[in-house]
């Protein structure tokens, strides 16, 4: 037996998995935070639409003061954090709540870190460039995706068509809370787009070249065999409860697995596609996989075949075979759930792929931990193959 090579691995300090918890979520906080001053970042539709009404009332009645700041949009520009900041100091709020998909737990991550803090947010762009602590957090996922909930990492949109990452311990929450009666209401699309993105997170934490460890591995199996098992029943039926359970636990799982072993050139061939075209997240990974899948099988082919044991029944079949065999179950399952397939189908236009492809190049964190070299070449390729 070979020796174990050192590794770490980081995730947040408590989880609750409970149907029907964000109904009582002022008992749950209680029991953990002394804190009263409590700031819910959201979004509008989410607002509007009455989610956070029976969150809002126990809270109340748990004696906290609520302030809401619900004007999260996808890929999030830094102003939208800068209002948030300002909203929570005006506020003076001592606790953060992310209520919502990864934007608005994004968004919440870092307001926490900012309330306080004097460090100018230009500085903490990169790995480990935080300084100081944040005020109390607790991340409520209403996606089964991101897994933004138990991962350090916040995503903005820094320019007209960029985006840039802060990756720090002090983005870990203090709790989450997953509740799979907040995903009921996903729509079949969204569903199959966020379902993907979270199976993205299990493959590519698998696969990744650098920090793949044995911990990241156990959570990204578990995490792809409930979120392939059940993405098509959470698609066709949105009231299933055990799909939507299991499928929130795997988007979970995954962000866990891909939070200590990193994603690679799915993500990064993705960002683009939200930069100049503002394709949800979810969807443009789920676009952009079936290519990478295909390019990263010369290095990567054993690990597929683990994969396909997850995913299928077990073959006695050959490395190779069963590792076709894993690419074309991804294949299928993302053309069973109803999702886009191609990037015409989104509006991309075939004239933009170089540019594309020039701007994935820039994704230097996140190429680095693909299994085989991603020149721009094989970039426009892959994206020529997607389109």
């Amino acid at each position: 037996m070979r020796e174990m090579n050192a590794f770490g691995f980081d995730t947040v300090a408590s989880l609750t998995v409970e149907w029907g918890a964000a109904r009582r979520l002022g008992e749950v906080l209680s029991d953990g935070f002394a804190e009263r001053r409590l700031l819910i970042v959201t979004d509008k539709g989410l607002h509007q639409a009455g989610v956070l009404d029976p969150a809002k009332a126990s809270l109340k009645a748990a004696g906290f003061a609520v302030t809401v700041f619900d004007d999260v949009v996808a890929d999030p520009p830094e102003q939208v954090l800068l209002a948030c900041v300002d909203k929570a100091r005006g506020a003076g709020v001592d606790l953060v709540l992310g209520l919502g998909g990864g934007s608005s737990m994004d968004i919440a991550k870092l307001a926490a870190v900012l309330v306080n803090s004097d460090q100018p947010l230009s500085e903490m762009y990169g790995i480990g460039n935080v300084r100081g602590k944040r005020l109390p957090l607790v991340q409520v996922p209403t996606t089964a995706g991101t897994g933004s909930e138990v991962t350090n990492i916040t995503i903005l949109t820094t320019g007209e068509t960029t985006k840039m990452g802060v990756v720090s311990r002090q983005l870990y929450a203090d709790r989450v809370l997953l509740d799979a009666e907040l995903t009921t209401g996903l729509p079949p699309l969204h569903t199959a787009a966020t379902g993907i993105d979270a199976m993205v997170h299990a493959i590519e934490a698998y696969t990744s070249a650098h920090k793949k460890n044995p911990l990241s591995d156990v959570f990204a199996r578990e995490a792809l065999k409930l979120l392939s098992a059940n993405l098509i029943a959470a698609c066709e039926n949105g009231q299933d409860r055990a799909a939507r359970e299991a499928m929130l636990l795997g988007a979970n799982l995954a962000g866990q697995a891909f939070s200590n072993s990193p994603v690679g050139a799915v993500h990064a061939l993705a960002y683009p596609l939200g930069g100049h075209y503002h394709v949800p997240h979810g969807l443009s990974n789920a676009l952009m996989l079936g290519p990478v899948l295909r390019f990263n099988m010369a290095a990567a082919a054993p690990l597929y075949a683990e994969l396909a044991d997850v995913v299928l029944a077990p073959s006695e079949e050959g490395v190779q075979a069963r590792s076709v065999a894993f690419v074309d179950h991804m294949g299928s399952l993302m053309d069973r759930s109803g999702a886009p397939r191609r990037l015409r189908d989104v509006k991309v236009t075939q004239d933009s792929l170089p540019t594309l492809a020039q701007d994935a190049m820039k994704q230097t964190r996140l190429l680095g931990n693909n299994p085989v070299e991603v020149t721009e070449a094989d970039a426009l390729d892959l994206y020529t193959q997607a389109f």
